[in-house]
């Protein structure tokens, strides 16, 4: 599906990335360029069965740099059974957050460390390390000159007992590391968002099987506020409109929904698209404010069935409309960026059709 009331496409293809079961793409600017990571999961094993929690999960992410237009390949970090990389600062240093789900080639072992790198000589290196089990994704945010680092982790597997720490939770910086601040109750954690809106702070979290909570700040710590009680949940995505809050969760298992902000609560007001939606990404572009639904499966692990294309929606009049339709293969993130004042869009893609590992990432130029 085109863009046919614009009469040209929302992206163009710029450049395809060699990548293998990509799980999340962090483009970063620092001193040194513009950088583009990419975790990836594992690398299928010759004469493995097709199988998503399958493969070799002792594997890179790499580090590409924007280079005469495109991204070239630059630099590696060990991220094994790579899910997540998250790029911040704090005070002028730079620092990367590496999470991981996995280690081995099965079995695998999903007690792992997540490392925390600082830039340092022009190099990454090992800052702090963190016991994870499997682990998703870390989240940088401040609020009140304070500076926390959110974990999203956990899985439920039968006869899998962990021996670390397996709830998702929050790191809080005391000027020389981070340190345990709060125990989240998610289980089996993916993503969070956080916003701040006139003296509110929210954060959401959004779990797989405990229910997705968004949080508020209390002034001590996050307290919960609403619970959306469902299996499923991936995503949530914050912004501001016409003066009013509001709110994206992304539910693997249904469809996506868009909420507003009212009356204390943030109340149901449009669903979109259907099952499969995994992560969301919004874009304020020259034309228009749209979203990037990032689709990745249906079915289940044993029987995935890859959901063959990621949607744009515009805003208008206070509800998304579904303008494009284009092209991934179990689509996990999307990012957008701007260089020399033009506007692009990174895609992972972490499976084929076959189910199989080897599958292209983009970028793409975003022409709304």
């Amino acid at each position: 599906m085109a863009n046919t009331e614009r009469g040209a496409s929302l992206l163009t293809l710029l450049q395809q990335l060699p990548t293998s079961g990509a799980r999340a793409v962090e483009v970063f600017t620092n001193d040194e360029g513009t950088f583009l990571g990419v975790p990836q999961l594992a690398r299928d094993v010759a004469g493995e069965a097709p199988y998503m929690n399958g493969g070799d999960s002792d594997i890179d992410a790499p580090i590409y740099r924007w280079q005469d237009g495109r991204f070239v390949e630059h630099d590696a970090l060990p991220v094994h059974g790579g899910e997540d990389l998250a790029y911040f600062e704090i005070t002028g240093r730079q620092f990367l957050a590496t999470a991981g789900i996995r280690t081995g080639k099965g079995p695998y072992e999903l007690d792992c460390d997540a490392i925390l790198y600082e830039r340092a000589a022009g190099k990454w290196v090992a800052f702090q390390h963190f016991p994870v089990f499997a682990a998703k994704q870390w989240f940088a945010f401040s609020l009140d000159g304070r500076h926390f680092l959110a974990l999203a982790q956990g899985v439920v597997i039968e006869g899998v007992e962990p021996k670390n720490p397996r709830t998702s939770c929050i790191f809080e910086w005391n000027g020389e590391r981070f340190i345990p601040f709060q125990t989240l109750d998610g289980p089996w954690g993916y993503n969070f968002a956080f916003v701040s809106f006139g003296t509110e702070h929210f954060l959401a979290y959004a779990d797989h099987v405990g229910g997705s909570p968004v949080y508020r700040w209390n002034g001590e710590q996050f307290e919960t506020l609403q619970l959306f009680d469902e299996s499923g949940g991936r995503a949530f995505r914050f912004f501001e409109a016409n003066g009013m809050l509001w709110m994206l969760h992304a539910n693997l298992l249904h469809h996506t929904t868009l909420y507003r902000f009212e009356g204390g609560r943030f109340v149901a007001v449009q669903t979109l698209g259907e099952a499969g939606g995994r992560e969301l990404c919004l874009i304020d572009g020259e034309r228009g404010f749209y979203l990037v639904r990032a689709c990745f499966i249906t079915g289940t692990p044993k029987a995935p069935v890859v959901v063959p294309q990621s949607e744009i929606f515009e805003w208008r009049e206070d509800r998304f409309e579904l303008v494009e339709t284009f092209a991934t293969s179990a689509a996990t993130d999307a990012r957008t960026f701007t260089i020399d004042a033009q506007r692009y869009l990174a895609v992972s893609n972490s499976l084929s059709a076959e189910i199989r590992f080897r599958t292209d990432s983009a970028v793409y130029r975003f022409n709304g």
